[in-house]
């Protein structure tokens, strides 16, 4: 092997990073859960987008929610805007990369909805173009971000990673994720 890499060490960073959650972080979580109970029970959907490793956990939730976590239960409307690549690739074309979320939530999206983005930068062109669209369509704003980015500013919530490593954070996000799986199979 070339590079030496300490493995070890990455996972303590990594339990570090989880051990050392701030309280913001679960009270930013338990309000998202409200949210989207809410949402689900006034028969409203979530839409999720992300890029990269961010669109696997975009697809992560929506697969977790519409199936199931650990129990079986009531499917969740949560669609995830990285899945269908024909449009992805339809309106990147057309209208360009930037726009790729954004034409899907203004097809799709209603007040009273809600749109989940992930973005470990919390810059990303096209999660915050498809926020303004879902902001402007009535629909409430939840971030999975890291402590720096636009993104936190502009959502309803944010939950952040505090980590400034894109690995961790992540790793963060899809911690979230099951954590809010968690509290809807324990309904």
């Amino acid at each position: 092997m070339k590079n030496s890499v300490d493995l070890k060490k990455e996972s303590s960073e990594l339990l570090k990073v989880v051990e050392n959650l701030p309280e913001s972080f679960y009270q930013s979580l338990e309000a998202t859960a409200r949210l989207l109970d809410a949402t689900f029970k006034s028969g409203h959907k979530v839409m999720v987008c992300g890029n990269g490793g961010s669109a696997a956990e975009a697809q992560h939730i929506s697969d977790e929610m519409l199936g199931r976590y650990k129990n079986n239960r009531p499917a969740y409307p949560v669609i995830a805007l990285t899945a269908d690549s024909m449009a992805i690739t339809c309106i990147g074309n057309d209208f360009g990369y930037e726009e790729i979320f954004s034409r899907q939530v203004e097809a799709l999206g209603q007040a009273g909805d809600v749109l989940i983005g992930l973005s470990t930068s919390g810059n990303s062109k096209n999660v915050l173009r498809a926020v303004e669209v879902a902001k402007a369509r009535g629909m409430k704003i939840v971030a999975l971000t890291a402590p720096k980015g636009k993104f936190r500013e502009l959502a309803d919530i944010s939950i952040e990673s505090p980590s400034m490593t894109t690995a961790r954070i992540q790793e963060i996000h899809l911690h979230a994720i099951h954590l809010l799986c968690e509290y809807f199979e324990a309904e």
